[in-house]
């Protein structure tokens, strides 16, 4: 695993949803460094992956847990940004938000909104929700951190950048407003 900084050179063979995150970082002009890697399907899969994208920083990085969550009815649905070590109790999470019960949500609908596949749950995936059907709620936690992590929308990258740049570009860019949550 190689630490590179922006986009590929060469974006033959990848998807074209991976292409839209890099095209879409690109244009608001945020500075990113990307590693490719065999596919982290887990949290556990992606301790490798936060070493090599924190090995020229001082601060550590990590690849945060994104979970795709919804209400019993499936009529409401959230993007969960938290810290990878921190546990998810849904009880904590339904009663700061006020849904009487969250659970994981279908893959068709990850697909449906977000344009992602189970295991490459990203914040970048909002980029593509134009309906506005996702809410993104973000443990006040991953703020803390200079740094954040993420895939481009599939889990054979990832991509570490400023935290600042995510809160002050990428989440207004793509027109949701985070409800910030503490687990």
């Amino acid at each position: 695993m190689e630490l590179r900084k922006g986009r590929p050179q060469d974006v033959e063979g990848r998807l074209e949803k991976e292409v839209r995150v890099y095209d879409f970082l690109d244009s608001l002009g945020v500075d990113y460094w990307r590693i490719d890697h065999e596919a982290a399907m887990t949290m556990d899969a992606c301790e490798e992956i936060d070493r090599a994208l924190g090995k020229d920083v001082e601060e550590a990085v990590s690849i945060c847990k994104n979970l795709f969550l919804c209400n019993r009815q499936e009529t409401e649905f959230y993007l969960l940004l938290m810290p990878g070590d921190k546990p998810f109790k849904t009880k904590d999470l339904s009663a700061q938000i006020g849904s009487a019960r969250l659970s994981f949500s279908k893959p068709e609908y990850m697909e449906k909104y977000l344009d992602i596949t189970p295991g490459s749950v990203s914040v970048m995936g909002l980029m593509n929700d134009s309906e506005k059907k996702v809410r993104l709620l973000i443990d006040e936690d991953v703020l803390d951190k200079e740094y954040f992590a993420c895939h481009p929308c599939i889990n054979t990258s990832s991509l570490r950048f400023a935290t600042r740049a995510l809160t002050e570009k990428v989440i207004p860019a793509m027109g949701h407003k985070p409800v910030l949550v503490k687990l």
